[in-house]
Order: C-alpha cells, then structure tokens, then sequence
C-alpha cells in the first residue's frame, strides 16, 4: 500500500490534515487524530507519487517518522511550501535535507501526546 487517498468523494478535508510517513511506531499520528486532525498516511517509499496520492498537497503537517525516507521531505515541501514539515525520529536527519525541515523531534525527549498538543495548538497561534 502506497499511501491512503486523500479523499475517495476528491474534496477537500474539513480540518487539519497530517500526511504520516513511516511506521510511527510512537503513535503521533494516533495522537494528531485524538486532537481532531485528519491523517493520511504512507507506508513505504516516500515518493513523489506517494505523496501527491496522499494529498500533500493540502495537508497541514507532513510528518515523517523514519529518517531513511528524509528524501521526501524537500518533495513535500515542494507539493506545499506551507506544510509543517515535522519529523519525529530517533535518528538525526541527513544534513542535506535538515535545513528543509522545519520541526525534527526525538522520541526519547518529547512523548507523541505532547508534540501532537505542541502543533496542533502551535496551528491555532499561527492562525490567529
């Protein structure tokens, strides 16, 4: 599996929307949804194809939990140059891709519930 649609009726979501990439193994994207935010998520290569299937291109967070996949981050921000590009792993980015990220958090210093409550209200501020 690819990646889940954005949409299957092709409309736009409601709400916030977070693109999960990896195997989030900590549960942020379970945390993000407990918050009301719309995930999408991708297994497996985080593609370009993948990442337009998964409707990056309106998402709020592009959140990638597995830094051997850190390619894709440069091609969400490309698909959407607003989307918070978060990645949440243990492992430290590769240096060609750290400057595109905007967020990059260790598992071990921060738990999912509270870096799921940092965005989702860190979005509110940012609105406001």
């Amino acid at each position: 599996m690819a990646g889940t649609l954005a949409r299957p009726d092709g409309g736009r979501a409601e709400g916030d929307v977070a693109v999960v990439a990896g195997p989030d193994e900590h549960g942020l994207g379970e945390e993000l949804a407990a918050l009301g935010v719309e995930i999408r998520r991708i297994e497996g290569l985080v593609t370009a194809d993948a990442l337009a299937g998964a409707g990056t291109d309106e998402a709020d967070y592009f959140v990638l939990t597995d830094v051997e996949e850190a390619t894709g981050i440069p091609i969400a921000k490309e698909l959407n140059p607003d989307a918070l590009a978060v990645t949440y792993a243990e492992r430290s980015l590769p240096e060609f891709v750290a400057g595109v990220a905007d967020l990059a958090i260790d598992p071990d210093l921060m738990d999912a519930a509270t870096v799921a409550e940092e965005l989702v209200d860190g979005a509110a501020d940012r609105a406001a």
